[in-house]
Order: C-alpha cells, then sequence, then structure tokens
C-alpha cells in the first residue's frame, strides 16, 4: 500500500510539474516574439486567428505600459526604428495606395480593417521568420513575421505575427 501511495503522489508531482511548466502569461508570450522584457504591460486587446493543420492565421496584442522601462529598452535595442514606418511594415499593418494601385494591410481583422490604430510617433521592429529570405517580403507568396510597434504617446504596444 505504501509503494502505491508514493507511486501516486509521483505520478500526480510530475503532472502538475508539467501543466504548471507549460502556462504562460501574454506577456511572456510578447517578450519572447519581440525580446524585450513587457512583463509590467496591462494587456488591452488580444486576437488569434492562428488554428487549422499549418497554423496560418494573424494574431494581435495590445499592453499598456505606466512608465518608460520598456520604451527604455526599445531605445536601446538597434534592432527598433523610430518612426516613419518603412514600406514593408507600413503594407503589412496598414496597407499602402498609390493612383494605381493598392496593397496590405495583410495584419487586418478578416475585412481588411487594420488591427493597429494609426500611429503617429514610435518605434518598430520587424522580425522575418520565413525561411527564405532572399526575396523582398512584400514579393513572396507567403508571410511569416512578426511585427512590433510602440506608441511613445499613448505608451502602448502591439505585437502581431502573419502566418500564411
Amino acid at each position: 500500500m505504501r509503494k502505491y501511495l508514493i507511486f501516486s503522489l509521483a505520478i500526480m508531482l510530475m503532472l502538475f510539474s508539467l501543466t504548471a511548466c507549460g502556462s504562460s502569461s501574454t506577456q511572456d508570450t510578447v517578450s519572447a516574439e519581440l525580446g524585450i522584457d513587457v512583463s509590467s504591460g496591462e494587456e488591452l486587446s488580444a486576437s488569434d486567428t492562428h488554428a487549422g493543420f499549418h497554423g496560418d492565421g494573424v494574431s494581435s496584442v495590445a499592453l499598456s505600459f505606466s512608465d518608460s522601462n520598456v520604451l527604455d529598452e526599445i531605445k536601446e535595442n538597434k534592432e527598433w526604428k523610430p518612426f516613419p514606418l518603412d514600406e514593408t511594415v507600413q503594407a503589412l499593418v496598414y496597407g499602402v495606395k498609390d493612383e494605381t494601385s493598392s496593397i496590405g494591410p495583410f495584419i487586418n481583422d478578416g475585412n481588411g480593417n487594420p488591427l493597429v490604430r494609426e500611429i503617429q510617433n514610435g518605434y518598430y521592429i520587424l522580425i522575418d521568420r520565413q525561411e527564405d529570405q532572399e526575396t523582398d517580403i512584400l514579393d513572396r507568396p507567403s508571410f511569416n513575421v512578426t511585427v512590433g510597434l510602440y506608441d511613445t504617446d499613448t505608451n502602448t504596444l502591439y505585437c502581431c505575427t502573419l502566418d500564411t
């Protein structure tokens, strides 16, 4: 009986440990995606359409910050660039239009509307997760990118992923 009790306790402990290790917060996920510590952020919104066998979809998270710690970290990181957005990020997040054509936004709500509100001042990062990075992102038949946008006027961070 004692062996059975010890065995049962050991199994329960292992199961508890495995489930505890598998849980992560939105802030943990965004920190891992963008390479900065966003643990102090308050979640404003989150959406994710990734599903199915291939994992295609769009996700977007907005986090608000009450201090400048994240902004300070972004400013020190050479991967983050100050606004204005380059053409690729502009097309991915908001779309680009001219007299004869339009492209994007690719990170949208499924109806063609951008998931990120218009930002005037801030910083951004584009992380290309595609295996073949030889071609320009907008010339590829599929996208695997993460875009981070930090709005310095509202202290809001947006983390968006696009997988097609």
